[in-house]
């Protein structure tokens, strides 16, 4: 063996034994990788809230122990048994797995199957790729989606819920992108400004939402991008407009649904559900393409609020599970 294929490198590990969770910085080698076709030298991962629910033990996300964490990750091939990849090539992989069934991104180095990776597009760096990651992702996906449903600008405003997080923040970019005037609704009144400079016409404060105890209440907006589930997603059931979408892509409020068949019988509204780590190949490169061109965000790296290295990951979680994320979170794996 080489000495590239022989080096050590550290990952940040999550394992259950007797029933308790255990996370740890450990030095791995090659040999400690799962199977896949591609090996790489990792630069950048993210934190998503699926991130902070495994690394904590709060979720039962991973299925098998022990594993490195991180469900998104970018870095340059150093080796590929598939002819469709190089040495030197840039890939990204978002979900597909990583961090709950195989070893994830959180890692100097990872092997990743082939059929999952995507070259990074030209219009993206690694660094912007995971500022995206799969929240970025999400709200691309939940975008496409929707229009695909029949959603167009002309129909009105649409509203995203729990908007100062990843998947919030950078939908508002996204939809504005794609000519949509955007609301946001957030707990956090004291982001209200920052909110508007990346897009938001208009700040719906969470304590201050009054939804009526009706099947249909006054209709308010043409579609919605959910973060939080639970009550709030019940709530928007209510009051989007007639043919208009919700793109239901998060619970972190609640995963329960307790709603009518009216707001989908009367006035003939979509509820789609955006699964961004199964999503299929040819959607998933298409997204990414749009991603580095016309939906690609402006304002990436005001949504970059922090930085940090595989020994500060745990802090991040925790802060995410209480609800005070702002923005993306990268994690830096090598320089």
């Amino acid at each position: 063996m080489t000495e590239q294929q022989t080096k050590n490198f550290e990952a940040f590990r999550i394992d259950q034994r007797n029933g308790q969770h255990h996370t740890k910085v450990e030095t791995l080698t090659d040999d400690d990788l799962g199977e896949g076709e591609l090996l790489i030298r990792t630069l950048y991962s993210s934190i998503n809230y699926k991130d902070a629910l495994a690394g904590t033990g709060q979720g039962k996300i991973l299925r098998q122990f022990p594993l490195t964490g991180g469900i998104d990750v970018c870095g340059e091939v150093l080796s590929s048994s598939d002819s469709h990849f190089n040495e030197g090539d840039l890939v990204l992989v978002t979900g597909c797995g990583l961090s709950e069934t195989r070893h994830g991104g959180y890692s100097q180095r990872a092997r990743v199957e082939s059929r999952w990776a995507v070259k990074l597009p030209h219009g993206l760096s690694p660094r912007e790729a995971m500022i995206l990651g799969t929240a970025g992702f999400t709200a691309a996906l939940s975008l496409m989606r929707m229009e695909a449903a029949g959603q167009h600008p002309d129909m009105g405003p649409v509203v995203v819920t729990g908007a100062t997080g990843g998947v919030g923040t950078l939908a508002i970019q996204i939809f504005t992108a794609a000519g949509y005037r955007v609301h946001a609704i957030s707990s956090k009144d004291q982001e209200f400004e920052w909110l508007q400079q990346l897009g938001a016409t208009q700040c719906i404060s969470r304590h201050e939402l009054h939804w009526g105890q009706r099947p249909l209440e006054r209709a308010t907006w043409a579609g919605a991008i959910d973060n939080v589930g639970g009550e709030m997603l019940e709530g928007l059931t209510r009051v989007i407009e007639p043919w208009g979408n919700i793109a239901s892509c998060g619970m972190a409020g609640g995963m329960e649904l307790h709603t009518t068949v009216m707001p989908f019988i009367i006035r003939g509204i979509g509820l789609l559900g955006i699964n961004s780590a199964g999503c299929p190949y040819p959607m998933r490169r298409k997204i990414w393409n749009r991603l580095a061109s016309d939906l690609k965000p402006p304002m990436l790296e005001q949504i970059a609020t922090s930085e940090v290295t595989l020994d500060q990951l745990t802090p991040v979680f925790e802060s995410m599970l209480a609800g005070q994320s702002r923005g993306r979170c990268l994690v830096r794996l090598n320089d």
